[in-house]
């Protein structure tokens, strides 16, 4: 069989396979002093800012365990870029393609929400509030690594999203749920570094550790938002987000981008683009959030959850729960150098925080400020509140979907919940509960029996012989997920000290002589980079082969879902039995899945 798909349909494919096995994808941006801006997409090779909606790298466009070529642009800030359809119809956005991290260009979204975030109920516990924190974090000395406090040490945490553990109704005071903290979801980028744990990855540059260097180590994700696979429409009540203020952050000294001001708003203001390119409105105005009560601009809103009720315009809940009534939901948090930041809410009367979860003002209430729905301690985030930290967490994003963004058994549980606090063992540390592992789906062939060798060098359960007397063997070992990326190849009984490639082609053909083997892989054929034998004529390919033909090889040859592939190793015998040079091993075939 011949494949030839192009680049744009194996990308459909994956994201078929992937919805059928997965509910939401990601939907991201990173702020303006990321080194990951400026770089080329994934998928059309065009630079990417820090006003876009991205997605996991190309072609699948989910998650995947790394390492793993730049995000994907879904959505773009605003106009002059033809490939991609959709924008938010920033006006700034032209100037500002191609500028590199670390150079702010007016265009920054600090907050993005697609209107259809689950609607809290009264009485009822919260499920599944996701979240990220910039690199400043250090989190609460809680359970259920990785979190924030395993992971920012080593600066794992500022491309990452977490989940909350368990939270009660809100409203929330300090410590107010049964189970505080958060749990790692995802990874930057996909890799395990110097943290104990391996899980999905955005494609993000990792680490990032803080201070005021521009551009900064890595990435800093700072907006989030979930998409539903394959949805190709705007959403009906538009696409909600806010964009960046200019106050300076109190311990870096570096401003704000001023991305809000540039295009007529200010730094608390909520936008709306309504339809597809064309430029934002306002939609919730930052005085009545309970901003800016000492000036323009005076706030920056740094993470927006919003329930849109469908009736047009924003229709603003005077108390929680005023949103089962038909009103708005609309919660949100406020950016380090608020002028809010310490003054008392209006439920609780308490310090505001960077890292709590706010709602407008209450009337009649404590004070005239935000309300604090959630305290930042209930998400495992330190504040100063508490006595033992010089500073508050700052909450850069939230998301509040219907549904967990990984759920492999459908069982409404956010595979890292099961495992850190379900009880569901992961003994291969994939952020994957083990009952959910995908099937093995590979298997041997184009072995060498008799009469097959090409000068009689017959080896019935391998390649053809070769100088050491048998055949070389390649054994995959592994699983065919895609997201897991774990299928290693080993070559083994291949002479010592020789150099080998491993083939790789969605063509198969009948066993032909090649050499002193056989080949049952027609073109196209890629191969992955040479390796030697070694002392004891055995080399090892993978894990990361999935990641490394996206990076390397041309889209027929990718592994993505629905791909089915085989692969091959060509080594070196300069005295082997037929007097060719060289030889095959057998075969491999695998059938990928998400």
């Amino acid at each position: 069989m011949h494949r030839t798909l192009p680049p744009t349909l194996v990308a459909a494919l994956a994201l078929s396979a992937l919805a059928s096995a997965q509910s939401r994808q990601p939907l991201f941006s990173i702020d303006w002093k990321s080194p990951t801006v400026g770089l080329p997409d994934s998928m059309l090779a065009q630079p990417i800012t820090e006003g876009d909606l991205l997605f996991a790298p190309a072609p699948s466009m989910y998650p995947q365990f790394g390492p793993a070529p730049t995000p994907s642009v879904h959505v773009k800030a605003g106009p002059g870029f033809v490939p991609v359809p959709m924008h938010l119809g920033l006006a700034q956005h032209a100037a500002c393609v191609g500028h590199m991290g670390g150079t702010p260009c007016g265009i920054e979204l600090d907050a993005v929400c697609m209107g259809k975030a689950e609607l809290i109920q009264p009485n009822q516990p919260i499920r599944h509030l996701y979240l990220s924190v910039d690199a400043d974090a250090v989190g609460m000395m809680l359970p259920a690594a990785p979190s924030i406090v395993s992971e920012a040490p080593l600066g794992e945490s500022a491309a990452d999203m977490f989940v909350s553990l368990a939270l009660g109704p809100g409203p929330l005071a300090p410590f107010g749920t049964p189970m505080p903290g958060s749990t790692a979801v995802l990874d930057g980028n996909g890799v395990q570094g110097a943290s104990a744990f391996r899980y999905r990855g955005l494609g993000l540059r990792e680490p990032t550790f803080p201070g005021a260097a521009l551009p900064t180590s890595g990435d800093n994700l700072d907006a989030l938002a979930s998409w539903l696979p394959l949805a190709q429409n705007w959403p009906l009540t538009g696409v909600f987000f806010s964009l960046d203020g200019a106050l300076i952050d109190p311990w870096t000294g570096i401003p704000g981008s001023n991305s809000a001001v540039a295009h007529g708003f200010v730094g608390g203001d909520v936008l709306v683009t309504p339809i597809p390119n064309m430029p934002p409105l306002l939609y919730a105005p930052a005085n009545q959030l309970g901003l800016d009560q000492f000036g323009p601009n005076t706030d920056d809103l740094d993470a927006l959850v919003i329930c849109e009720n469908n009736v047009p315009g924003w229709q603003r809940a005077l108390s929680p729960y005023d949103w089962i009534f038909g009103q708005d939901l609309l919660l949100f948090s406020v950016r380090r150098g608020s002028a809010v930041i310490g003054r008392p809410d209006s439920i609780f009367g308490l310090p505001i925080s960077e890292g709590d979860v706010l709602v407008p003002p209450v009337p009649g209430g404590l004070s005239p400020m935000p309300g604090i729905f959630i305290a930042a301690e209930n998400l495992g985030l330190a504040t100063v509140r508490q006595g033992m930290f010089l500073r508050n967490d700052e909450l850069d994003a939230l998301e509040l979907p219907t549904s967990p963004f990984f759920d492999c058994n459908g069982n409404g549980v956010e595979d890292s919940l099961e495992i850190r606090i379900g009880g569901s063992p992961d003994l291969n540390n994939d952020g994957i509960p083990d009952a959910c592992n995908p099937p093995i789906l590979y298997g041997k062939f184009c072995f060498c029996p008799a009469p097959m060798g090409p000068c009689g060098n017959d080896d019935a359960n391998a390649g053809c012989k070769n100088s050491t007397g048998v055949g070389a063997t390649l054994t995959p070992s592994g699983s065919t997920s895609v997201a897991a990326d774990d299928l290693v190849l080993t070559t083994a009984q291949m002479p010592i000290n020789k150099q080998l490639f491993l083939m790789l082609s969605g063509n198969f053909l009948a066993p032909a002589p090649f050499a002193d083997g056989r080949r049952c892989l027609a073109g196209p054929i890629s191969r992955f980079a040479p390796k030697n034998s070694g002392a004891i004529g055995s080399a090892t390919y993978g894990p990361g082969l999935a990641a490394l033909t996206v990076a390397s090889f041309p889209a027929v040859n990718w592994i993505v879902p629905g791909a089915v592939l085989g692969f091959q190793s060509w080594y070196r015998d300069p005295t082997g039995p037929c007097g060719n040079g060289s030889n095959l091993s057998n075969a491999v075939r695998a059938t990928f899945v998400p």
